[in-house]
């Protein structure tokens, strides 16, 4: 489900991406409806520039992405795995290993097509 990016995901976003500019996927010309897979797919250089722009947020950031990504908001679905692994060990380092461990159940239930 796609949602419309408010003030606090541009924030984040801006604080991942600090060249972020237009709110586009160069790939496919329509506006971000996440945070994660822009910073992943467009901004960042490689796995390393990933995992060090991703440790720029706060506990309060990595709670708010949790519950975006288990409310079907914010979406994991295009991240190189190397990237959802980085994702996962903040998570369960910032907010819980239950709340990561849910979230990588909800990303092999999206893989296997049952979401």
């Amino acid at each position: 489900m796609a949602r419309i990016l408010d003030e606090k995901d541009y924030r984040i976003l801006k604080k991942l991406a600090p060249e972020y500019e237009e709110n586009l996927c160069l790939g496919s010309g329509h506006e971000f409806h996440s945070i994660l897979p822009p910073v992943s797919n467009h901004f960042s250089a490689d796995e390393e520039d990933f995992a060090d722009r991703v440790s720029r947020l706060s506990p309060e950031e990595w709670a708010y992405l949790a519950d975006q990504i288990l409310s079907g908001g914010e979406s994991l679905g295009c991240l190189p795995e190397e990237d959802l692994e980085t994702i996962l060990g903040h998570i369960a380092s910032e907010v819980s290993p239950e709340t990561a461990e849910k979230i990588r159940s909800l990303r092999v239930l999206e893989e296997c097509g049952v979401l």
